[in-house]
């Protein structure tokens, strides 16, 4: 195709971002941005009953969250606007008046009842459900003045007999039987325009060249197909994307996945881990690089390399996925991506983790490897910002604490060692070994002191050094939670 590479994302704004509509827009983007081509967006906001703009402003920062910029679009504009379908009914109309002219369309004035008697019956004979034409034979005179005289009606898209083939860049040859089209509704008794007409009227006015969407869509395509040829335009190249489906091979459901990008958003995926997991929806980088930057899928994205068959979205993969971008993200930059999330947990506010800017990014470095998405890191150091004497414990935190007979005495006792210590100038970090010594002084295996200290000090079975935590807690919390833990883990359960 010699024409000017320009691709689309037309969703509807019928309600948030949804992943698989994320992809779709991902691909468009990083096929234009790739070859040097124009992306836009457009909103095809038709459904007057369900179309808000709310969801609007959320598909929006959603596509910007993201890293999808467009070249023409809402916000943005462009020579071929107005870019909300909305606002684009005298193009509209311009279509269906050529469209009448020429024979390709024609008036329906067949009634609600006439059509359900007609379903009825091609039900019960076993037939194929479409319309018969019962309308297609009205001469344009008459049926322009019923239509005039008010008689309500639709206006079907006539479908021709023959084949419909196109090629898709990603199922290759694809042949379509018109018989099996039916002659279609294209505008509706109320005036408004339906989506396979709508849609093909503006990508022929943008010049779009590129078509590339779900598989879902793939039925419509040789309506459009006809369409584009009724109005004497060039189709563009379709690709049409393999279905996302969950581990269990069947499309995606609530359980395994079909929710909203601002989901993953909210849950604390990292951007670029949403990105790079989205791009392995029915493509590859190289068959076995899993792990790929947003320059590198622009460089090598191709949709002849798309698959036919489904995507699996591996729930697990994804959060393994978005922990190893945690992993790799500098300390400085993961700090600014949780604190927004402990503070939407009521662990503290901006004011006061400013305030405390070094400790907070100790506190959260000793986290980064052990969290797979930022939401995950409030509850994992709520112990540092609880009171004192209302550190919860965990239950297997608790029952590992009491395995030990004198958990109570041990950890009295090794209060007022560290007390003792700590007056004599050591620094609560570096008192592991002295620790130890102690222990065995004693005649106790480690953990029978590390299990209650841990229990008392964060309320948790495991986590990161318990030094660390010392230091992190400061001598007066740490001895004021290891005395109240010695009472608690000393009451019987």
């Amino acid at each position: 195709m010699s024409r000017p590479l320009r691709l689309r994302f037309a969703p509807s704004p019928t309600g948030r971002l949804h992943i698989g509509g994320a992809r779709t827009a991902l691909f468009n983007w990083a096929y234009a941005r790739g070859r040097g081509g124009v992306f836009l967006l457009r909103i095809e906001d038709t459904d007057r009953e369900r179309s808000t703009p709310e969801y609007e402003r959320a598909i929006l920062e959603g596509l910007s969250w993201l890293g999808i910029d467009w070249d023409e679009g809402p916000e943005v504009g462009g020579p071929h606007g107005p870019y909300r379908q909305s606002e684009r009914g005298e193009l509209y109309a311009r279509h269906v008046e050529r469209l009448r002219a020429s024979g390709a369309a024609y008036a329906c004035f067949c009634d609600a009842a006439r059509l359900d008697a007609l379903r009825e019956a091609q039900t019960a004979g076993k037939q194929r459900i479409a319309y018969d034409r019962t309308c297609a034979g009205i001469a344009p005179d008459e049926a322009a003045r019923r239509a005039a005289a008010g008689e309500a009606h639709v206006l079907r898209f006539r479908v021709p007999a023959g084949e419909t083939r196109f090629v898709d860049l990603v199922r290759g040859d694809v042949r379509f039987d018109n018989a099996e089209v039916d002659d279609w509704i294209m505008v509706r008794s109320d005036g408004s325009p339906t989506y396979n007409f709508v849609v093909v009227c503006d990508d022929i006015d943008m010049a779009v060249s590129h078509v590339v969407r779900g598989e879902e869509h793939l039925v419509n395509t040789p309506k459009q197909v006809l369409l584009y040829q009724a109005l004497g335009a060039e189709p563009p190249e379709f690709a049409h994307l393999p279905l996302m489906l969950g581990t269990d091979g069947k499309k995606l459901s609530k359980r395994t996945g079909d929710t909203a990008l601002q989901d993953y958003r909210d849950k604390g995926y990292p951007r670029e881990a949403i990105v790079n997991f989205l791009s392995l929806q029915g493509w590859a980088l190289d068959g076995s690089t899993e792990v790929f930057s947003v320059d590198e899928l622009v460089r090598h994205f191709d949709l002849r390399a798309v698959s036919k068959g489904g995507s699996i979205f591996d729930l697990d993969k994804f959060r393994w996925l978005a922990g190893d971008y945690i992993r790799r993200e500098p300390l400085e930059k993961l700090v600014e991506h949780v604190r927004p999330f402990v503070v939407a947990a009521g662990l503290s506010d901006e004011a006061a983790l400013a305030g405390r800017a070094d400790w907070f990014r100790e506190l959260v470095r000793g986290e980064q490897e052990r969290i797979a998405t930022y939401a995950e890191l409030p509850e994992r150091v709520a112990w540092a910002f609880a009171a004192d004497d209302e550190v919860v414990f965990d239950p297997k935190a608790e029952a590992g604490a009491r395995k030990h007979a004198d958990a109570a005495r041990t950890l009295a006792d090794y209060a007022d060692w560290l007390a003792e210590r700590a007056a004599g100038g050591a620094r609560l970090l570096e008192l592991g070994d002295a620790t130890k010594a102690w222990v065995a002084e004693r005649g106790l295996k480690i953990p029978a002191l590390f299990q209650p200290m841990r229990c008392a000090l964060t309320g948790m079975a495991g986590g990161r050094d318990l030094f660390e935590v010392l230091e992190l807690l400061g001598l007066d919390a740490a001895l004021a939670r290891l005395r109240v833990g010695a009472g608690r883990l000393g009451v019987p359960t």
